[in-house]
C-alpha cells in the first residue's frame, strides 16, 4: 500500500467504556478510550491489513450511511 492513498467509510460505536471504530468494507476494526484514539488505533490496523495488497488499480465507490426505523 505504500504511496496509495484510501477514504474509508468507518462506523464507531460506544461499548461500554471503549469506543469502537469498524471499517465498513474490510470488516477491520479497533477500539480505544477516545473516538481519537480508535480512529488512530484503526487507521494503523487498516496500513497493516493492506501492507502487502497492490491497491494501486482498486475502484472504490462512495458509500452512505442511512437509518431505517423498523417495527419490533
Amino acid at each position: 500500500m505504500k504511496g496509495a492513498n484510501m477514504t474509508r467509510q468507518v462506523v464507531i460505536t460506544k461499548e461500554e467504556k471503549y469506543y469502537v471504530a469498524t471499517d465498513i468494507a474490510s470488516n477491520v476494526a479497533s477500539q480505544g478510550l477516545t473516538v481519537e484514539s480508535a480512529l488512530s488505533n484503526l487507521k494503523e490496523a487498516l496500513e497493516l491489513y493492506y501492507e502487502d495488497d497492490d491497491i494501486s488499480n482498486e475502484v472504490t465507490y462512495p458509500a452512505f450511511l442511512t437509518t431505517l426505523e423498523v417495527l419490533a
